[in-house]
């Protein structure tokens, strides 16, 4: 959890179990005038309608896209089973305790059809190779650049910012698109609602990979 001026800001895992404990803790007790997810209007619909991707969407975001959003889905869907935790609990329950205690909901994410597109155009041929390339490194020859940690948890700041720099390095433009644009969104967001409503205590729920990037950027907003 981080705090400035009139913003909590809480790094989340989506599929840990503690996480969820985390958001109900915080409005629980600490009662937010507003809380602010990370989620754009699409998502925030298929989350709350627990709809899915349909073949449609192939002609909106393009080919690519659409199956990168299935094989991502997929893959948290499956982490989920793992833990027992369904992907997206913890925003799920901000979302339930906002609308209980009649808090403003606010949604602070990028649009996902932006997102899938950007990331569609940094996933070429040459960085697929270099993916199953680090996988091999890991399965095979047991290289790994990435301290292991308990997916049933947040990870430490330490372990994320190891990841994020792994991806930056390796995967500069799946960096940018999934992180860094995000980030800047999320952050520009965020500073609005701080200063149109700066005396009501702002509770923001994203991932931990975003959490310390976030407030960073506020504050060099300000500067």
């Amino acid at each position: 959890m981080n705090c400035y001026k009139n913003l909590y800001i809480l790094g989340t895992s989506h599929i840990s179990k503690e996480s969820v404990d985390q958001v109900e803790d915080f409005i629980l007790k600490n009662k937010p005038d507003i809380v602010a997810i990370e989620l754009d209007k699409k998502r925030f619909y298929a989350l709350t309608n627990e709809t899915r991707a349909s073949f449609k969407d192939v002609f909106h975001i393009g080919a690519k896209a659409f199956l990168i959003n299935l094989i991502g889905a997929y893959i948290e869907k499956k982490l989920g089973k793992l833990v027992g935790v369904s992907p997206g609990s913890e925003v799920k329950k901000a979302i339930e305790l906002a609308r209980e205690n009649n808090l403003k909901l606010s949604l602070i994410d990028q649009d996902i059809n932006i997102t899938l597109k950007r990331l569609s155009k940094a996933i070429t041929i040459k960085v697929v190779f270099k993916f199953i390339w680090d996988i091999i490194r890991a399965v095979v020859f047991r290289k790994k650049d990435i301290e292991m940690f308990d997916i049933t948890k947040v990870p430490s700041k330490k372990i994320i910012d190891s990841i994020i720099a792994q991806v930056k390095k390796r995967y500069p433009g799946i960096y940018k698109a999934l992180i860094e644009e995000r980030n800047e969104v999320m952050a520009k967001n965020l500073y609005k609602l701080m200063n149109k409503y700066k005396d009501s205590k702002i509770f923001a729920v994203v991932g931990a990979g975003h959490e310390f990037e976030i407030i960073d950027i506020i504050k060099r907003t300000e500067a």
